[in-house]
């Protein structure tokens, strides 16, 4: 054997020393791939969820405009039927007093009370309202972690907890959260709207808010509307915008309306728009690519709410189609300044709504003398409770007393849109008794 040979098999014993792992080596490298294959399938199942989600919420959100776009019949505006002749049946439940009932009554759970809630949660619920409104989010976040895995078929404790990231601006728990929602459930899960990016915009603001309800045609016919709009903007920051009645839209209405949201961003004014999708929807109906007409406004005021909506992808869509048609550059998409979407809500009250602020805590202050201004005008009281995040539970107990001497007044109250942490606490110190609550739908 020559010298040589010996070094090329001592290289090559080094070289096959080098490349061939050990067992543990080859054990840990089929571990990591496994572990990373079982990341990836977590990863398609989860988006998997989310699409599914996405696709119920969307044929319920349908459904739901379908059936319940009519407007709410006001208080006391049932006609009260005579009682009528019928045999008791034995044992059996009494249907002809069912029928007795006004439809309404029968089918909008709206009208219906408030179920303060499910008994079997109703100790922890009321626990968890009571350190939220005292500031330990911390504590009630646990709570209703551990109190979601037992709830059950009761929801309540899922949308407290829904609210409760949202206030704290959580998404990747609030995403966690909502697809467990929906396997659990076999329904939609909620949405992202965090408030405390709305509630930013004017943190010490509260007060009535004007508003403006379009209905039947969208025609020249709404600029005294939208003149009273404009008169308003000067001395309020908040504005509230419906279009929830709007049945059709004509050239000349989609001009003044898109005039007059430029003319209110550009002045800085927060804007709440009740079923602006729905009005989207009318546009998107009544325009076509490469068909001009008269004007360009339909298209125009289109692509204005897809920006106040922030649905950028959707308005690149529309620009592009509105480039080709006209042959001109589409306008630039800004992201939106104070603005916020709420759904249709059938009040029989004023139009006007008085605006609760982010926070209540600590005193009262000024909301009282306004709270009792605003009452001295309308017989009707209705509380916006969209920017409120948590009222502390001295300020609840402040604020039910003077409402209560408002219920004794005769006064009707209502409190709209309000996150299921701060509806917890209102029962529990028995708002129900005076005032119709109405949390926000999930």
């Amino acid at each position: 054997m020559g010298l040589f040979s010996i070094f090329k098999k001592t290289d090559a014993a080094s070289a096959a020393a080098t490349v061939q792992p050990s067992d543990d080596d080859e054990a840990a490298r089929l571990a990591a791939n496994s572990e990373t294959e079982r990341q990836l399938q977590q990863a398609r199942q989860r988006e998997i969820a989310r699409a599914t989600a996405m696709k119920i919420d969307a044929i319920e959100s349908a459904m739901t405009f379908d059936i319940f776009n009519e407007p709410e019949p006001a208080w006391g505006s049932q006609r009260n039927r005579p009682p009528k002749q019928r045999a008791a049946t034995a044992g059996g439940p009494d249907t002809q007093a069912l029928a007795d009932i006004p439809t309404t009554l029968l089918l909008r759970d709206e009208d219906l009370p408030q179920l303060a809630v499910a008994a079997e949660t109703a100790p922890v619920v009321e626990e968890i309202a009571i350190l939220y409104a005292n500031g330990q989010g911390a504590v009630a976040e646990q709570l209703l972690s551990a109190a979601v895995s037992e709830a059950g078929g009761d929801r309540t404790v899922w949308w407290m907890l829904f609210d409760l990231y949202q206030v704290q601006g959580q998404q990747e728990r609030f995403d966690n959260l909502s697809i467990d929602y929906a396997s659990t459930f076999e329904t939609s899960p909620p949405s992202w709207n965090a408030p405390a990016v709305l509630a930013a915009a004017s943190p010490e603001w509260a007060g009535v808010t004007p508003t403006e309800s379009f209905a039947g045609v969208l025609d020249a016919h709404i600029d005294p509307q939208l003149e009273r709009l404009r008169q308003l903007s000067a001395d309020n920051p908040v504005l509230r915008l419906e279009f929830g009645r709007v049945t059709a839209i004509e050239p000349g209405g989609c001009a003044l309306l898109l005039d007059t949201l430029r003319q209110l961003q550009a002045r800085q004014r927060e804007l709440i728009l009740v079923a602006a999708p729905a009005l989207v929807g009318l546009l998107r109906a009544n325009i076509a690519v490469g068909r001009r007409d008269d004007t360009e406004a339909p298209w125009l005021l289109l692509l204005e709410l897809l920006q106040l909506l922030n649905r950028e992808k959707e308005f690149e869509q529309i620009g592009m189609d509105y480039c080709v048609t006209f042959e001109v550059s589409p306008p630039s998409f800004v992201a939106p300044h104070k603005v916020a979407t709420a759904p249709v809500q059938h009040v029989s009250a004023s139009p006007d709504r008085f605006m609760l602020p982010p926070q209540v805590e600590h005193q009262l202050g000024p909301l009282l003398p306004a709270i009792q201004h605003y009452a001295d005008q309308y017989q009707t009281l209705v509380f916006d409770c969209s920017r409120l995040t948590r009222i502390d539970y001295a300020c609840a107990n402040q604020a039910h007393a003077c409402l209560l001497a408002l219920h004794q007044q005769g006064k009707k109250i209502e409190f709209r849109d309000v996150n299921h942490l701060v509806t917890a606490l209102l029962r529990l110190l028995g708002y129900a008794d005076i005032a119709r609550i109405y949390p926000h739908k999930y």
